[in-house]
C-alpha cells in the first residue's frame, strides 16, 4: 500500500476512520436499549477536537482506556487537559474491562 500524503490507495484517512467508527458504534449499540446519537470523525487533537465539540454542552462524557491495575485508575492525558480546560462538568466513565471498584478488590 502506496501512502501519498493523507491519501492511501485513494482512500483517505476519514473515509477509513469513518468505517472503524461505524463498525465501533455497530458492536457497542447492538443488542441493547436504542440510543439516540451522532457520529462525527473530525481531525485535531483528541483533547481540543472535545472540547470544542462541547461547547456549549451541559455535559461532556469521555472514556478512559486505563492500561494496568495502577496506570488503570490514573487519568490519560486527553481526559486530564478535557477535566482542567472544558467549560461544563466532565465525567470520566472508565473501562468496562476492569473498573476502578474491581481495581481496589485485587
Amino acid at each position: 500500500m502506496a501512502a501519498r500524503g493523507w491519501v492511501f490507495e485513494d482512500v483517505s484517512i476519514a473515509a477509513i476512520t469513518e468505517k472503524m467508527l461505524a463498525e465501533a458504534v455497530a458492536d457497542v449499540a447492538s443488542g441493547g436499549t436504542p440510543v439516540q446519537f451522532a457520529t462525527h470523525v473530525v481531525r485535531g487533537h483528541p483533547a481540543q477536537v472535545l472540547l470544542d465539540a462541547a461547547d456549549g454542552a451541559q455535559l461532556l462524557v469521555v472514556g478512559s482506556r486505563g492500561h494496568g491495575a495502577f496506570a488503570g485508575m490514573l487519568l490519560g492525558s486527553v481526559s486530564q487537559h478535557c477535566v482542567q480546560h472544558a467549560s461544563c462538568p466532565v465525567v470520566i466513565v472508565p473501562s468496562t474491562e476492569q473498573t476502578v471498584d474491581e481495581v481496589g478488590s485485587d
